[in-house]
């Protein structure tokens, strides 16, 4: 199996992060795509997070109805700091015959070599990354690929994706102005974020 692994906070999910997997999927040739919700994110100690069994149960509502898209509670239920190479290695336990693909966003790669274990993280798995123009310049998102390459013997796909204006602090804004979030997030999300009164305050 070729499963491509999409962490994020997921606060909450959106359809950005949905067609990211879905391109990925794609364009990799993935037989699927877990969506993996944080758990405790020590890159958003800025901010409350929701609670994570409340993120993940918004992340399986997103991913239903698409055959290809699955919800991993590995880092919602690890207790402490969420660790990508933590995630990679349980995820390689679970599904020794796979091949993993970590996706990520053309930012992401920069900070990667700053991450717990980089090393470990490009001997786990082959990293899909986002290309978007309007966030990284082509040649700078290039050498910094080669040089990861060189220094890690990575290996790194360039993955094309449509630029989606979307991000869950705009979400998060707008629900707490009393504005619509209609077409920004599936409907069963929407519904979710309602019932719960996420992001009121």
């Amino acid at each position: 199996m070729r499963t491509g692994i999409l962490g994020g906070t997921f606060d909450p999910v959106h359809l950005g992060h949905l067609i990211l997997a879905e391109t990925a999927q794609e364009a990799a040739g993935l037989d699927r795509v877990l969506l993996v919700p944080t758990g405790c994110s020590y890159f958003k100690r800025d901010r409350d997070v929701t609670d994570p069994a409340i993120r993940l149960e918004m992340t399986r509502l997103a991913a239903e109805g698409n055959p290809h898209l699955f919800v991993s509670d590995v880092e919602s239920k690890r207790p402490g700091n969420s660790y990508t190479c933590e995630t990679l290695e349980e995820l390689h336990r679970l599904y020794p015959e796979d091949t993993l693909f970590f996706i990520i966003g053309a930012d992401t790669l920069f900070m990667m070599p700053l991450w717990k274990d980089p090393q470990r993280i490009f001997d786990l798995a082959d990293i899909l990354v986002e290309t978007r123009e309007d966030e990284i310049p082509e040649e700078k998102l290039k050498a910094q690929i080669l040089l990861m390459e060189q220094q890690y013997q990575a290996r790194i796909h360039p993955l094309p994706v449509r630029n989606i204006e979307i991000s869950s602090t705009e979400i998060r804004e707008r629900v707490r102005d009393g504005r619509s979030i209609r077409y920004l997030v599936p409907q069963a999300v929407e519904d979710k974020i309602r019932e719960q009164g996420l992001y009121c305050r």
